[in-house]
């Protein structure tokens, strides 16, 4: 995997464009990166449902949860299927809209600086062993562009806790170190 951060595109993913983003702050480095689940309708899996919502067309007639959600605006940089396809939304060097209010070691509004990866999942079910693969790979391309990343990795459920439970129980944090440590 490799990123251009001249565009602030992945190659070899597919490219979904999300209208929910807009420009960093002048001078802000990119530093973290924030790990986050979603599935739609909740708990299932597969179809384009993601994709609409972060495109704002999401049908709301096509489920009744999709009718509290449709009319929100948000998005992620990436998106890491079940399957282990990867879908980009917003180019890195763009601000995507998926941490809300947040705070990472003393330092509010994390998408400023940060980078948003959705997982194909729940706050409460296990992940699939290619998105920890997959992810690991995304993890060390982008550490190469934006070295500030460093070790700066966290879950949603932790730069807004109380508020957000994802990625969940169901994220083993201890299997994306180990598929970190064979990566590199």
């Amino acid at each position: 995997m490799q990123i251009n951060t001249k565009t602030g595109l992945l190659d070899k993913c597919e490219q979904c464009t999300s209208p929910n983003s807009d420009t960093r702050p002048v001078n802000t480095a990119i530093d973290l990166i924030v790990v986050h689940s979603i599935s739609l309708p909740p708990g299932e899996y597969g179809g384009d449902s993601i994709e609409q919502f972060f495109q704002n067309k999401l049908d709301k007639n096509t489920h009744p949860y999709f009718e509290e959600i449709h009319e929100m605006q948000v998005s992620s940089h990436i998106l890491i299927k079940r399957s282990g396809e990867i879908v980009q939304f917003v180019p890195f060097h763009e601000r995507a809209w998926h941490a809300g209010q947040s705070n990472y070691q003393g330092r509010e509004h994390c998408n400023d600086f940060s980078i948003g990866i959705e997982l194909e999942g729940t706050d409460s079910d296990s992940f699939e062993d290619i998105q920890y693969q997959q992810l690991a790979h995304l993890v060390s391309a982008l550490k190469t562009s934006y070295p500030g990343i460093a070790e700066h990795i966290t879950g949603h459920s932790d730069i807004s806790p109380g508020r957000k439970k994802d990625p969940g129980t169901g994220f083993d944090w201890d299997k994306l170190k180990n598929s970190l440590s064979t990566d590199e």
